[in-house]
């Protein structure tokens, strides 16, 4: 079966620029089915464009994208049936409820009704959104819309996650819940993307990483790998490079 030999995700060549700015620059990327991996870098890199071309919501300008072998621009329905994504701003319905929103999302990939209430019912439950259930998501906090967003990716029983700052204004107790979430996903056989800022995060969770910077793979493998023998932050601040300006500067701000 071709979602079985093929990596979850593998981008190749990808480029987009936004006028004179090149955002991301022949990136490629290559996940292996069944990790947990993540995307890391400063604010600027490229991370969330990347994501955005290789699940097909932002259509390159170079390159192309497979899921488990699946072209993301040449077979657009089949690929996306295989992915659940949360999206950088998570746009959805606003002036619905978060079940109502599930509903019809569920309803629009063509689940049948009953699977979209068992499954809607199950996933307010586990992340604690069915109190807030009549709630419309424009009165939602930052982090409940993470998490509607969440269930809104795993609804169809996707292979692939791909998660742009899952937990970003997430409280702590969510953020454990999710993170268990994700881990089951993977030991039953899912893949898992996730961008971050926060390198402890990633390390805890995450068997494989790559860092973007300035629109390109500054390096990119399993995690033990890529953080040598010091921290994934060490790493990262290393392949980054830290701007010796601001550790010197500020003066005036020491009495």
């Amino acid at each position: 079966m071709r979602t079985q030999r093929q990596p979850a995700l593998r981008t190749t060549g990808l480029r987009k620029a936004f006028g004179d700015h090149v955002a991301v620059d022949d990136v490629g990327l290559t996940v292996p089915a069944g990790s947990f991996y993540g995307l890391v870098g400063p604010n600027g890199a490229g991370k969330t464009t990347t994501l955005a071309m290789a699940v097909g919501l932002l259509r390159p300008d170079a390159g192309r994208a497979e899921i488990f072998g699946v072209d993301v621009w040449r077979s657009g329905v089949e690929a996306k049936s295989l992915v659940g994504v949360l999206p950088d701003g998570n746009a959805m319905p606003e002036r619905l409820t978060g079940r109502e929103v599930l509903t019809y999302l569920g309803l629009l990939r063509g689940l049948p009704p009953g699977v979209v209430a068992e499954r809607a019912a199950e996933l307010l439950s586990v992340l604690e959104l069915d109190s807030a259930e009549r709630a419309l998501v424009i009165e939602y906090s930052t982090g409940m819309r993470k998490k509607i967003g969440l269930a809104v990716a795993l609804l169809h029983a996707p292979r692939l996650l791909v998660l742009d700052e899952p937990f970003e204004a997430v409280d702590p107790v969510s953020a454990a819940t999710i993170r268990t979430i994700l881990r089951r996903f993977v030991t039953g056989g899912g893949s898992v993307i996730i961008s971050s800022h926060v390198m402890a995060l990633v390390e805890q969770l995450c068997d494989h990483v790559a860092v973007i910077s300035g629109g390109r793979v500054a390096a990119a493998g399993p995690l033990a790998e890529v953080r040598g023998g010091g921290s994934l932050e060490e790493a990262f601040i290393e392949l980054v490079g830290a701007r010796a300006e601001v550790r010197e500067g500020l003066a005036w701000l020491t009495s």
